[in-house]
């Protein structure tokens, strides 16, 4: 469980491709206090530590249906990627609650600069299915961007745009996304739960 607030931009220092799976080496400020089996998120998805050699970098896997759902496949050497450890109990909720399950990905169409900040707009496929079950945005509702927890405005039926502030556009990765740049999204958990319940109610 994580709550969307990216503790820094991790970057990737090695990429090896294993059947099916992908391992990937990442160097970070953190990275030995990390042990392994715990669970970070990176660029949203929750992903296992398999190796700590205390170097300064980790390995973590992703496999094949990770891949394909999320952008961590078209990482490259040198990328940089969101990273945040999981939350510790008793502490506070900065951002929402964000399970590190990524639903698909996005595309950045616009980006622009608003008196100091950012606004992106983000475009995604919606099925009517899964749009009936929550898999959607809500106007001031909470979104999942790359693992950064974030409000949505302006949002329309298969976009919306998040407001970025200087602090969180220095420290993630978003000062590299721009049009054409695919980004991970999770929907809210709760509008998720809510679309089920119902589904009961009818």
């Amino acid at each position: 469980m994580f709550s969307g607030i990216v503790e820094e931009a991790a970057r990737v220092v090695a990429l090896e491709k294993d059947g099916g799976n992908l391992h990937l080496t990442l160097s970070c400020s953190f990275a030995r206090e990390l042990t392994i089996d715990q669970s970070v998120s990176h660029n949203g998805v929750c992903l296992t530590v398999v190796k700590q050699p205390g170097d300064g970098t980790y390995t973590v896997t992703a496999i094949q249906e990770t891949l394909d759902r999320s952008n961590l496949g078209l990482l490259k050497v040198g990328d940089e990627v969101n990273v945040e450890r999981s939350m510790m109990m008793g502490g506070r909720l900065d951002g929402h609650i964000v399970q590190g399950h990524v639903d698909q990905t996005a595309e950045c169409v616009e980006v622009r600069q608003v008196d100091g900040s950012y606004y992106y707009r983000f475009v995604y496929q919606v099925a009517p299915e899964m749009a009936a079950k929550g898999y959607v945005t809500v106007e001031k509702g909470s979104v999942t961007v790359n693992g950064v927890s974030l409000t949505v405005c302006n949002s329309e039926l298969n976009s919306f745009e998040v407001a970025i502030i200087p602090y969180t556009f220095e420290i993630t990765n978003f000062h590299a996304i721009q049009p054409g740049t695919r980004v991970n999204i999770e929907f809210d958990i709760i509008g998720k739960y809510l679309a089920r319940l119902a589904e009961f109610a009818r």
